[in-house]
């Protein structure tokens, strides 16, 4: 049986620039905090732990003082880097440059468009770290909405300006923006002035893997798609896989391959999520090709 890594599997810039980081910040010795798990991956927080990386919680993280503190790529609220200064914490930033640059456009459409009292809104999954810190760039007027069924929160009287979490996709997106529009658009005579901004900050090295995706699942009899169970990009991507091959399977761990899975199998295809580190991929698709 022919066995293929997906190209573009494994770690994204900013994931892989984070546990670069990390890597670095723990050659020194001292002890390094990481605020959340610094991936959605367990074997590699379990790998990283082992090099002396402390994942902490918020609850944690407001009772420490005089130490060191990562910010992984997802980014972090503006009261994360205030509750560091007042305890003398130093932050060893390592927040992804793509999520940097859309808090400080969310930050400046805020405050440019609080005069009109515009609304920003974020479309993205609740409760995500990366959710959070936009939330925190967006102020009091950030409305977040996970989908079409959370519309009503929005006044489709007044402007509204229109960003995404990266990693959400980019047809769905495009969807939620559209929908939006057809709202405005019927309340546009009465009220001229609303406005709608549609910002384009879906990560393209996301977004671009799913025609990818589904072409590799096509090419391929069985696909394993490798990704931590609390990654919401490898749930999206791993949507995208099984709607074009229904023999695709999900794994989050070597151990959980089945060999039943490729009888009679000529080919299978091995990918995973931004968030799953290539060497994990590599091993996954060894195993695959000793069945």
């Amino acid at each position: 049986m022919k066995v293929d890594i997906e190209p573009g599997s494994g770690f994204c810039f900013g994931v892989e620039n984070a546990v670069s980081i990390a890597e670095e910040a723990l050659r020194d010795g001292e002890t390094v905090y990481c605020l959340g798990e610094i991936v959605h991956n367990d074997i590699e927080v379990a790998r990283l732990t082992g090099l002396g990386l402390k994942t902490i919680t918020y609850d944690e993280f407001e009772k420490l003082r005089d130490c060191k503190v990562l910010v992984r790529a997802h980014g972090e609220p503006p009261s994360t880097y205030a509750k560091a200064r007042e305890n003398n914490i130093t932050i060893i930033d390592a927040t992804c440059p793509i999520v940097r640059s859309m808090q400080e456009k969310i930050r400046k459409v805020a405050e440019l468009s609080r005069a009109e009292k515009g609304q920003i809104v974020i479309y993205g999954k609740e409760g995500h770290a990366e959710v959070i810190g936009l939330m925190g760039a967006a102020g009091p007027r950030g409305i977040l909405v996970t989908g079409k069924e959370d519309l009503g929160r929005i006044d489709f009287t007044r402007p509204v300006f229109l960003f995404s979490q990266t990693t959400k996709s980019k047809v769905q997106y495009e969807v939620l923006a559209e929908i939006i529009h057809l709202k405005m658009e019927k309340v546009a005579e009465e009220h001229p002035g609303n406005t709608l901004k549609v910002h384009n900050t879906t990560c393209r090295q996301v977004s671009g893997r799913e025609p990818r995706l589904r072409e590799f699942s096509r090419n391929h009899d069985v696909i394993v798609f490798v990704s931590g169970r609390q990654s919401s990009n490898g749930r999206m991507l791993f949507e995208v896989c099984l709607k074009e091959n229904p023999r695709s399977h999900f794994i989050a761990a070597p151990e959980e391959l089945r060999e039943e899975w490729f009888r009679d199998a000529s080919t299978a295809g091995v990918c995973g999520a931004t968030s799953t580190p290539r060497w994990l991929i590599q091993k996954v698709a060894e195993i695959v090709e000793s069945f």
